[in-house]
């Protein structure tokens, strides 16, 4: 293994955390005798160009800083290799890195995790959603939960958790069931009206929203949650409960474990790990052990 590490660097993350965030985390790798090289990049084109580049240079791991949107981009660079992955948890979700029981918000205890991982040869072999040519980590969503996500990226103030619940009052005013086609395993179609779809590799999406509360990130397969064609009313009570994952006991809301499902649905955009992803219809798929996570 080489001793040379990349920290990728999303600058921007968690109002300038991603900046401050580096060089605590670069020290910490340096100090285990780690040399250490920063990826910026102009754009996320840029940077992903960048850090694949890294990684086809047989650099030692993919250190991503940031937000879980620089984790998912981070993925597009190591997923299918042998180059490890360190998160170093910056941003204001960080989604992905709860769920592995990694730092968060601590770089110096994140860069000494990744070091310890490397020095003694070790990483975690975890399960990516594959969709659109993309790579994901945590959840897929596709239904109300994504028309809350795109209004909460355009929504500058409050910021974290509350953004979300802010935009979830707001598209409950245009709220209608939809109608999709879900194609589970390669078996039958099933038609149904329903409130959102969302495809769980990981448990958690928006910052905590614990939609797929007992997806595990290393057994193959999905958690793919339906909440059903709610009233406004019930769905004002169920949603609240998706923080602490108890709306899966609501009568309303059905999990399904598959290794794939093909969701079509009209007018919905699909989001992964919180960036947009595409129009359905998409075809998902679980690919286990699709890259490996430096950690405990």
């Amino acid at each position: 293994m080489t001793s040379e590490i990349t920290l990728f660097v999303n600058p921007t993350a968690g109002s300038g955390r991603g900046a401050r965030a580096a060089q605590p985390a670069a020290s910490a790798l340096r100090d285990a005798g780690f040399s250490v090289r920063t990826v910026l990049g102009e754009d996320a084109g840029d940077a992903l160009r960048r850090a694949r580049e890294a990684v086809a240079g047989g650099t030692g791991a993919l250190i991503a800083v940031g937000g879980d949107g620089m984790m998912s981009l981070a993925l597009q660079a190591v997923a299918g290799t042998s180059t490890p992955l360190g998160a170093v948890a910056v941003g204001t979700g960080n989604d992905f890195a709860r769920a592995l029981g990694l730092p968060v918000r601590d770089p110096a205890a994140a860069g000494r995790l990744a070091a310890e991982a490397l020095k003694a040869g070790t990483a975690r072999e975890i399960d990516l959603g594959r969709a659109g040519g993309r790579w994901f980590g945590s959840v897929l969503a596709a239904g109300f939960d994504s028309r809350v996500n795109d209004r909460a990226n355009r929504m500058r103030w409050p910021g974290g958790r509350f953004t979300y619940d802010l935009a979830i009052l707001a598209e409950l005013a245009a709220f209608r069931p939809i109608p999709y086609r879900l194609r589970l395993d390669g078996g039958a179609v099933r038609e149904i009206e329903a409130t959102l779809v969302a495809v769980g590799n990981g448990p958690a999406y928006g910052g905590g929203m614990r939609i797929c509360a007992d997806a595990v990130m290393d057994d193959g397969l999905f958690d793919v949650t339906v909440v059903g064609d709610c009233s406004r009313s019930t769905l004002l009570t169920v949603f609240p409960k998706v923080y602490r994952g108890t709306h899966l006991g609501h009568p309303k809301v059905t999990v399904h474990r598959v290794s794939s499902i093909t969701l079509e649905a009209p007018g919905v955009t699909a989001y992964a790990d919180g960036e947009p992803l595409g129009a359905l219809p998409l075809t998902v798929t679980c690919v286990p052990g699709a890259v490996r996570v430096l950690g405990p």
